[in-house]
């Protein structure tokens, strides 16, 4: 019983056989998918994958790469939609300083204003942190970010930041990079972080782990990146798998 809690199925890449790369997720033991929906183009087409099948849940949020994009009444638009059952998270939100696409301080400005949605709504947020370590620590604790908690999207940080981190009441959720031969970083903190905070996620179609790496990522690809945790963790998969989808299930909802 894995869980998948961050892909990307909506996306165009999948236009050819989404249905098909669904059960194959299924077929490889997924039985419970988090599908994120980013920006205006991406939530409804997210929330229609999740309203379709059974065991797929959406988040909803504005993405840092695209907060210039945000206009008046979209945080709005987003408050209604945490109503739907289906949607069990805010994000991906967070700050991203790798691609000059939106300007740091209308990023921070949009950040801070889903955290600030998230506790009005009683919802758990899932943080998007591309070399920006310390200024999304920042927020999050400016913020209050602690009163509801999250995951730390395919976290890439120190363990030093990761522990901040957990201070706030997030979770630590690893993907693909785990797997490569390189990401020495990401399994040492990985080893560190408590079996109750761990999550896997997959970030399809981006970020496939090895042996599939520079192809195409999918979600029936989580075994791998759960295969690599639970070798780094020295626990069975079946373990593993047992424990991100324990955590999955209590941090959101996913019944």
């Amino acid at each position: 019983m894995l869980t998948d809690t961050h892909t990307h199925m909506n996306n165009e890449a999948f236009d050819e056989d989404r249905d098909e790369a669904i059960q194959r997720a299924w077929d490889n033991g997924v039985t419970r998918i988090v599908n994120v929906g980013f920006n205006r183009e991406t939530i409804p087409s997210s929330i229609e994958l999740a309203e379709k099948y059974d065991f797929i849940w959406t988040t909803v949020g504005w993405h840092p790469t695209d907060a210039i994009d945000m206009r008046p009444g979209d945080l709005e638009w987003i408050e209604e939609l945490c109503k739907h059952e289906k949607v069990v998270a805010i994000g991906e939100i967070g700050l991203d300083y790798h691609w000059d696409t939106s300007p740091k301080d209308v990023q921070a400005r949009v950040f801070r204003e889903q955290i600030r949605l998230a506790r009005k709504v009683g919802l758990p947020i899932v943080i998007h942190n591309r070399e920006a370590h310390q200024d999304i620590v920042d927020i999050l604790k400016e913020e209050k970010a602690a009163e509801v908690g999250g995951i730390m999207h395919c976290y890439s940080g120190s363990w030093e930041t990761a522990k901040q981190c957990l201070d706030m009441n997030f979770h630590i959720s690893f993907g693909g990079p785990i797997t490569f031969k390189n990401a020495k970083q990401p399994k040492e903190v990985l080893k560190q972080v408590p079996l109750d905070r761990l999550l896997i996620e997959t970030d399809a179609p981006y970020l496939t782990p090895h042996p599939f790496r520079g192809k195409r990522n999918e979600t029936s690809y989580v075994r791998l990146v759960a295969e690599a945790a639970a070798e780094l963790r020295g626990m069975s998969l079946e373990e593993l798998a047992k424990v991100t989808t324990d955590n999955a299930v209590r941090l959101l909802g996913l019944k």
